[in-house]
């Protein structure tokens, strides 16, 4: 989140009206829920957890071991059977 000075990109008189209820401190405004963005989804991170679970599924499914998918891919065992059990 990156934080803007409001007097550059709002209205003076809504700056004025913001300033009766708040003066020198930051105020944090929500998206509108039918804006709001899941997590991962604006940096693309979400799509390549998606593309490296669906790899490390392959490879198991191929032979790869648990412990050499846990080793290759920097997880836990525990995490490699969240990804593989997963429904």
């Amino acid at each position: 989140m990156k934080y803007l000075n409001a007097a550059l990109i709002l209205p003076k008189d809504l700056v004025e009206e913001l300033q009766k209820y708040i003066q020198g401190s930051y105020l944090y405004i929500p998206a509108q829920k039918d804006q709001h963005k899941k997590w991962g989804e604006l940096s693309g991170f979400r799509t390549e957890l998606k593309q490296r679970n669906l790899k490390i599924r392959q490879e198991f499914s191929s032979g790869t071991s648990m412990e050499d998918l846990a080793e290759s891919y920097f997880l836990s065992i525990h995490a490699i059977k969240k990804i593989l059990y997963r429904k």
